[in-house]
């Protein structure tokens, strides 16, 4: 017995059948849902069981899902949660006012740099307090300044004493010397000219050193391997 058409429903027979969609069809009945365009078995495109072009093909779209009582109450639930969670949160981290940093060799090397600035600052601030309280007390000043003395000489000694306050570095430290030029891309390193004498030199972390450029009166970061012991 021959099968029915999938279009008209009349019996397809072996000479004009075609089989696709899980339904026999005739050649002319084989088209397109829309717009009736014949098709083949090389243009076709199956959707529920029906052939279309490419043209009128279903697109397929999102789902739109309803506000049904019991979907209102999962999202509220949610919400709910998602507070509960928020506040434990606060509560956990409430009263610790800062956020936890992980001690890496920079976050060591910067650490130990401003230490290091800091307490250079602590010895310049001491010493200029220093030379302020070698000043003569008030009621002697007067004396002080009538004393007769040499203008040149006085301008040349105190020229002297602010020349070595300002650039004298402090002593007992290692001293080096640049081998080559290096010019600071940070504000916190110091330039170099070969030959340059670097003193107070102290190891910060591999590759740099912390040093005072007697040249430039600079304090500061400079690489290792651009200078040596002397």
């Amino acid at each position: 017995m021959n099968p029915p058409c999938g279009r008209c429903n009349k019996p397809v027979y072996p000479t004009e059948k075609i089989n696709c969609l899980d339904k026999y069809w005739h050649k002319g009945c084989f088209s397109c849902e829309v717009c009736k365009m014949a098709l083949s078995m090389t243009n076709y495109k199956g959707f529920e069981k029906k052939p279309y072009c490419t043209m009128h093909y279903p697109k397929t779209s999102f789902t739109i899902v309803t506000d049904t009582p019991e979907n209102l109450r999962l999202k509220q639930q949610s919400m709910l949660n998602s507070q509960a969670l928020y506040k434990e949160e606060f509560e956990k981290n409430k009263g610790k006012g800062f956020s936890a940093v992980a001690d890496t060799p920079e976050m060591q090397r910067v650490k130990k740099t401003q230490d290091q600035i800091s307490n250079i600052k602590y010895h310049e601030d001491f010493e200029k307090s220093k030379i302020r309280s070698d000043a003569p007390p008030p009621e002697n000043r007067q004396d002080y300044e009538d004393q007769p003395s040499n203008p040149v000489s006085h301008f040349s000694q105190s020229a002297g004493q602010m020349r070595t306050a300002a650039v004298a570095p402090h002593s007992g430290g290692k001293r080096y010397q640049a081998m080559y030029s290096y010019m600071a891309a940070e504000a916190d390193e110091v330039s170099l000219q070969e030959g340059d004498l670097i003193l107070d030199v102290e190891p910060i972390d591999e590759g740099w050193v912390f040093g005072f450029n007697q040249r430039t009166g600079q304090r500061g970061m400079l690489p290792a391997n651009y200078v040596r012991p002397v």
